[in-house]
Order: structure tokens, then sequence, then C-alpha cells
């Protein structure tokens, strides 16, 4: 497939408005909160709850995507951004933008046609932004990795309480061409969701979205009859299996399992961040899961700046709350080293599949672009505090 040229991604405007001119408006929506009524219209209940949905009264979830208001850009003038460099260079890997496609677990069902890792993969590789996939897929992550087509792809580890387990999933996802690892801190156990608990809607243990798991040769191994015989007890395994407390005597374990860049995702205090960088990790991914875990804690962009700081020069990847290209910018200038976009390319998804997904990961980039040409930016390195005031206490 083709790939977006690094710079301007902002043409995409020019694109829309080329269609425009010959009767073809766009095809799928370009505001956030259109989006998302536009999907969720189109997901079943189950699965626009899960999507949707956050932990307890969706406080967190809600401050998540405000607190980005609570900030402002300094525009700059005369400095002559006709071109802008969106590039960065993440674990010996140059990326186009600084922007990545978040893991989501149940990306594979947001697709009509049920295989949304794959689909995801492949906007993955038109757009050339990079795709974490999630433990949790449809399709086998040997059967996700080659839809990437050359654009690097990293793979989220849940980590199972069954060693051999973890360390089996870990060298497939190395041995599919996997460029790093990231571990999964927040999700031993899940939080307290009032909007699946409702539907009584939990994906994996209705047998979704365990295609990792069930064609992994030691989870295979630990059951008397192939999942595809026995699929109850395929699935009661997992749920015995899936969930591990860590410690930090488990970092050195972890970082044992690979020599791929390993990244710890659910940092968000900054003596984690410090203990973390100290125990040998590759890079900190500051995160509360979107809000999905834990209601009533402080906003992702809140900690972002602490975490930085004693990141002391180890990448810092961020989510939670992103719905824009605004955001990006003001996340970046925050210290993020890259961002990831989550539920807006879930909604693509629910529209339109990969060539859905390609809009909105185009559409953020664009937004960003542009901001940084109108506001005087001309590389992501002068994206920094120095650029934001506080516009809201």
């Amino acid at each position: 497939m083709s790939r977006l040229s690094p710079a301007p991604f902002g043409d995409y405007q020019n694109d829309i408005y080329r269609s425009a001119l010959a009767g073809v408006l766009a095809e799928f929506p370009l505001s956030y909160s259109e989006l998302e009524t536009r999907a969720q219209e189109a997901m079943s209940p189950s699965l626009r709850s899960y999507v949707a949905g956050g932990a307890g009264d969706e406080s967190t979830q809600r401050g998540n995507a405000t607190a980005f208001e609570e900030w402002g850009l300094y525009p700059r003038m005369f400095v002559g951004a006709h071109e802008r460099d969106l590039t960065v260079q993440l674990f010996d890997m140059t990326w186009p933008a600084p922007v990545f496609m978040a893991p989501i677990g149940v990306i594979g069902l947001c697709a009509q046609d049920g295989h949304g890792d794959v689909a995801a993969a492949s906007a993955s590789a038109e757009t050339g932004i990079p795709l974490i996939g999630s433990t949790l897929m449809s399709d086998r992550m040997e059967t996700v990795a080659p839809a990437l087509d050359g654009t690097p792809g990293l793979f989220q580890l849940y980590t199972p309480n069954d060693r051999e387990l973890a360390q089996s999933l870990v060298t497939r996802a190395e041995q599919a061409g996997y460029r790093g690892i990231v571990v999964t801190l927040d999700t031993w156990v899940t939080g307290w969701r009032p909007r699946d608990l409702a539907t009584g809607n939990f994906p994996q243990v209705r047998g979704h979205c365990l295609a990792n798991y069930f064609s992994d040769p030691v989870f295979r191994a630990r059951l008397a009859k192939p999942p595809e015989q026995d699929p109850e007890s395929a699935i009661l395994l997992w749920t015995q299996i899936s969930g591990n407390p860590l410690t930090w005597d488990d970092l050195p374990w972890l970082r044992s399992l690979t020599r791929l860049p390993l990244i710890v995702k659910g940092i968000s205090h900054p003596d984690d961040a410090r203990r973390a960088r100290d125990g040998g990790v590759d890079g900190i991914y500051c995160s509360n899961h979107g809000g999905r875990q834990a209601n009533g804690g402080l906003p992702a962009l809140y900690t972002l700046p602490d975490v930085v700081d004693v990141a002391e020069g180890l990448p810092v990847l961020f989510d939670s709350g992103v719905r824009s290209g605004a955001d990006v910018a003001k996340a970046l200038a925050l210290g993020a080293t890259a961002v990831g976009v989550g539920r807006p390319y879930a909604y693509g998804m629910a529209l339109g599949g990969a060539k859905g997904v390609v809009h909105v990961i185009k559409s953020i980039l664009a937004e960003l672009d542009l901001i940084m040409a109108v506001d005087g930016y001309r590389a992501v390195a002068d994206l920094t505090r120095d650029s934001l005031r506080r516009v809201r206490p």
C-alpha cells in the first residue's frame, strides 16, 4: 500500500476540497462529536457500551478529554512554517509523526466483518502510523502482522500469571515481526464498569478476542481438548490465568522476556516512572486506560509532566482522552514523545473498517500539521511547555 509522505499531512484537507468540487463530500465525519454519534448508532448495544463506556460514573473518562481544554497554545508569527517536520525517532525507528494507534482489545469486533485487527494493521500500513496490537485479538498476531506491510507494529501484553505462556506470547510477537513489547500494568482485574454490567457484556467470557490464547501452543497444552472442540474449558482457563497483579519484583523477569524495546503502560506517578526507568525499561507509557479501569483518578494529562520530568530522556508515550490533532499538539508540548489515539479510530472502524480508520488518522494528522503551520511550529521539538499557557485553573 502507498504511504503518506512525512509532511505535509495538512494536504488531506485539499483532497477533501477537491473531491467536493466534483460533487463528492467526505464519506466520514470530520468532527469527533459526529464521528462518535454515527459510530455508536452503527454498533450493537453491547459493543457500544464496551467501547464508549468507562469506570464508575465516568468522571475520570470525561476528565481525560476535558483536561486538554485547560491549556492553550501560543501562536508564533514570522516563523515561516511553510514546511513542517513531524518525524520522531523512537526505539531505533523513524516514525513519520508522533502519533500511534493505541491498543484496543475489541477492535476486531468493531469491524463489520469481525476482522478489525487486520483492518487496523492495514490502516497502519496505508498511513505509516504505527499500531500497538492488543493481546486480545480476533485474529492471531501472526495473521495481523503481515498486514502492517513494513510499518512498525508493537505488541501489547496483558501478562498472564503463567510465566511460560507469557514467554510464548512474547516470543511469538518477536517472530511475527513486532518491534516492541508494551506491558499493560493496570488491567490485571477489570474495573467497575456499569455500562458493561448493565448489558452483561464481557466479550472474552463469551469467547471473543481470544485468538492469541487459543492458538498458543503453551495455552493449548494446558487443555484436555483443543479450544475448537471445547471452547467452554478454554474460556474457563483464560479466566484463571489472564490476571497477574505484577509487583516491582517481577520487573527483572519482564525485562528478561525480550531483547525488543520494553515499554510499561499505565505509569502515572513520578515515583513509578523513576523505578521503571531504573529497572531497565526502554519506554514509559503514561495512561490511565482512558478512564476505563478506575474512576475518581487524575486525568492522565495532569500526570504527564511529572512522568516526563523523571524519565530522564526515556521516550514517554501517552494516551487517554485524545480526540483531535489539537490534543496531540498539547500532549507533545507537555513532554510526550508520541501520542496514542484510541476511541476515535475505533469509531472509524465501526463506520468504515480500514477506510474509516485511515480517514480518522489522516484527519488528526492534518489538524496537527495545520495547527503547527498556523501557530508557527516547524518541528515537533518546537512544541515545548513554553508553548502553552494555562487558560483554566
